[in-house]
């Protein structure tokens, strides 16, 4: 009679040595970093989504009045130029005020904004947005004037140039450029550009 073992060999412990234990916390730790690092990027463009906003369309709305100007004659197309360059368009960043007589934004002859009651804007009239204050309702005594004093505009017409190299003397590019500042954010810009003609 023969006798058989039922003994089975021994198997190897099984289980996560310590050097695979820390490749899954470096690969978990460079995980988690990423989705923090997004995070933080999208609660800072939450944050200048207003502002973004309103420079957007401060921007459209200079570059739209300029054509507009050179559309309905109201401008000559030799007007439409910077200051030092014999134009009504002041050089360099200008704050946001109001047009003038002209109706054209960054021209020599703004003047200082004011508020649909009447009352000049703070901060040297530049542009104020009054908005709806806790109770949400716009016209009442708890509203909030909202100043546009950190942000910048310029303005800025150049020549263009035909393919010869030569100055053409029909054309012109305008370019609008409104940055702001916001505190714990860098200066941000946005800037629109566009060709004027001479010809309507």
């Amino acid at each position: 009679m023969k006798i058989y073992s039922t003994r089975r060999p021994k198997q190897a412990a099984q289980g996560f040595t310590l050097i695979e234990v820390m490749i899954a916390i470096v690969v978990m730790s460079i995980g988690m970093l990423a989705v923090v690092a997004s995070i933080a990027t999208a609660v800072a463009t939450t944050q200048s989504a207003q502002e973004d906003l309103i420079a957007r369309q401060k921007a459209l709305e200079a570059l739209e009045s300029i054509y507009t100007a050179r559309n309905s004659q109201q401008v000559a197309f030799t007007a439409i130029n910077n200051t030092g360059s014999g134009g009504i368009f002041l050089s360099g960043a200008q704050p946001l005020l109001c047009a003038g007589p002209d109706g054209l934004v960054g021209t020599t002859d703004d003047v200082a904004c004011t508020t649909s009651g009447g009352v000049t804007c703070p901060n040297s009239g530049a542009e104020c947005w009054v908005t709806p204050g806790p109770d949400g309702v716009l016209g009442t005594g708890d509203d909030v004037t909202m100043s546009l004093s950190n942000f910048k505009r310029t303005i800025t017409i150049s020549q263009v140039l035909l393919s010869s190299g030569a100055v053409n003397d029909n054309m012109m590019a305008v370019s609008v450029a409104v940055s702001y500042t916001k505190d714990g954010l860098p200066a941000r810009t946005y800037t629109v550009n566009g060709l004027i003609s001479r010809y309507n």
